[in-house]
C-alpha cells in the first residue's frame, strides 16, 4: 500500500493480484487537486502492464466520494495546468485495458463525478448526491461536456450541465448515470467482480473494453481539446467565469454581469 502520510490515494493489490484497488484517501472533502489527480495518473500508469490485473475499484475514505476539484486552481493564472493534468488523467481512464469500478457515497461533484464518468459502472449509496455544480460559479464542466452524453441521453446531459443541481443516487439510475444503488457500493462493486470479472481473461477483457469503448476513445480527446480551448480562451477572460470564482473563494455571493 502507498505511504498514507504523504499520498491522497491508497493504492493496494487484492484478490491475488486480480483487483487493483484506488481509495481517495482525504476526507471529507477528497478534493480533485493537483496532488490527487498526479497520485490517481501514477497509480494506473504504474500498474497499466500487470499480468492477470482484471479490474479496479475507485472508492474514497469518509463520507463523500468528492467534493470536485480545486477552486483555487481553477482561477485563471493557474487553470491550464490544472486542466491539462486533469485532462490527461481522463484520457487513461478512458483508455484504460482494465474495467474500472467506482463506488460512491455522500458527495460526488464536479471534478469527482468527471473522474468517476470517466470510468466504467458507478456503484451508488442511498445517501449519494451526484452533480456537475460548476455552472454555480459561472463556468462549466469541460470533462463532464465530453463524458455525459456518452452516459445519458442528451436533454439529461444538458440539465446537469446547465443548472448544476445534483440527483440522487435513485434518480441518477433512473437516467443511466449509475449502474447499482447499495448500502455498501463498495462492497457491491467487489461482488460484480467476483461474480462477472475474476474468471475472466485479462486479455479478453481487455480487448472487449477496446471494442465496447472505441467511439468513446476516438472523440474523447478531441473533444477534450475543444472544450479546454473553449474553456481557456473564452470563458476565461469574461467577467462572470473570474467573479463567480473570486466569490466562492470569497464565501459571497457572485454579482454577475452577463459578459
Amino acid at each position: 500500500m502507498t505511504d498514507t502520510t504523504t499520498s491522497p490515494l491508497k493504492v493496494w493489490l487484492e484478490r491475488d493480484g486480480a483487483l487493483l484497488r484506488l481509495r481517495l484517501s482525504r476526507p471529507k472533502a477528497n478534493i480533485v487537486d493537483a496532488a490527487m489527480i498526479a497520485a490517481l495518473q501514477t497509480a494506473l500508469d504504474s500498474h497499466r502492464a500487470d499480468h492477470g490485473l482484471r479490474a479496479v475499484l475507485l472508492d474514497s475514505e469518509g463520507p463523500h466520494f468528492s467534493f470536485g476539484a480545486s477552486v483555487e486552481e481553477h482561477v485563471a493564472s493557474r487553470c491550464a495546468a490544472m486542466l491539462a493534468a486533469l485532462h490527461a488523467l481522463i484520457v487513461t481512464m478512458v483508455e484504460s485495458p482494465l474495467p474500472i469500478l467506482t463506488a460512491v457515497r455522500g458527495q460526488c461533484l464536479g471534478g469527482g463525478l468527471e473522474v468517476a464518468l470517466a470510468g466504467g459502472p458507478i456503484f451508488a449509496a442511498n445517501d449519494a448526491q451526484l452533480g456537475q455544480p460548476e455552472m454555480k460559479l459561472g463556468v462549466f464542466a469541460p470533462a463532464a461536456s465530453c463524458l455525459l452524453p456518452y452516459r445519458v441521453n442528451q436533454s439529461d446531459a444538458e440539465d446537469l450541465l446547465f443548472s448544476g443541481r445534483t440527483v440522487t443516487a435513485t434518480e441518477a439510475q433512473t437516467m443511466g448515470l449509475v449502474q447499482v444503488v447499495a448500502d455498501d457500493p463498495a462492497s457491491a462493486a467487489l461482488a460484480y467482480f467476483d461474480s462477472h470479472l475474476a474468471d475472466k481473461s485479462a486479455a479478453a477483457l481487455a480487448l472487449a473494453l477496446a471494442a465496447a469503448r472505441a467511439p468513446l476513445r476516438r472523440d474523447v480527446e478531441l473533444r477534450l481539446r475543444e472544450v479546454e480551448a473553449l474553456y481557456l480562451e473564452q470563458l476565461m477572460k469574461t467577467h462572470d467565469a473570474n467573479e463567480g470564482l473570486a466569490a466562492f473563494l470569497a464565501r459571497r455571493a457572485p454579482q454577475w454581469q452577463h459578459a
